[in-house]
């Protein structure tokens, strides 16, 4: 510390560069090859989300509207409909949504899978059972000792030449047709599979960590490349100081 002639002690001089402060040091451009990589990254992440998202939402929209997507596996109602399209369903709530040339979707009696065919008939069907001693197929009585009757549906695929065997019970129709998506079958069959979620879920996962990684490789490199003169600056402060 010096001090003036008259004897008072001086003010203390800070010699040291006035520092800016609340400023980012500005970065050095990324060459023309990792904005494209960057670019390119970011695209499958965008993309495969999207996608992977509305595998998600199609079905989900449905189901919010009392509906359902039905994948066509077989060409026996063409050409109203082939095998990879999509069928929107509505489920029935009586019997008497059921009419004569509708396109229903049903479990036929001794099997679950489904079937969509269209209806040639309506019937009124004797309700039988077996008897557990002869094994003989009999009628069932109501209270008043009349014969029971079901509710069946006799049907047809359109590209067949005859009906379905079987009438099928009324209980076990599924749905009634409202629309036919071309195609759709197949793009939803693909992206349910394991083969499509992994073609979905992966690749963007490998984007993310190598955009991570990138990024990780810029800030050491940033680091390593800091002006000479901060380094001296941070020395003579220190030699000011002492």
């Amino acid at each position: 510390m010096t001090s003036w002639s008259d004897g008072r002690a001086s003010p203390t001089v800070d010699r040291r560069a006035p520092r800016t402060t609340g400023r980012r040091r500005a970065r050095a451009p990324k060459p023309v090859w990792r904005r494209v990589l960057d670019v390119a990254l970011w695209t499958v992440v965008v993309v495969c989300g999207l996608a992977y998202a509305t595998s998600l939402a199609v079905p989900l929209w449905f189901q919010l509207h009392q509906q359902r997507l039905l994948i066509v596996t077989s060409g026996s109602m063409a050409p109203k409909f082939d095998a990879g399209d999509a069928v929107v369903l509505r489920a029935i709530s009586e019997e008497s949504d059921l009419k004569v040339g509708q396109i229903i979707s049903f479990w036929p009696i001794g099997s679950d899978d489904l079937v969509t065919h269209r209806i040639v008939a309506l019937r009124k069907l004797p309700d039988l059972r077996q008897d557990e001693t002869t094994g003989r197929m009999v009628a069932q009585l109501d209270a008043n000792g009349e014969q029971r009757t079901k509710s069946y549906v006799v049907t047809k695929g359109d590209a067949n030449a005859e009906a379905d065997v079987n009438a099928t019970p009324v209980g076990r129709v599924r749905g009634v047709q409202l629309a036919v998506h071309k195609g759709w079958g197949w793009v939803l069959q693909w992206a349910g599979s394991a083969q499509g979620r992994a073609v979905m879920l992966v690749p963007p996962l490998l984007a993310l960590a190598t955009l991570e990684l990138l990024s990780i490789g810029d800030a050491r490199r940033a680091r390593r490349a800091r002006p000479a003169a901060e380094t001296a600056d941070r020395r003579m402060d220190e030699l000011l100081l002492d």
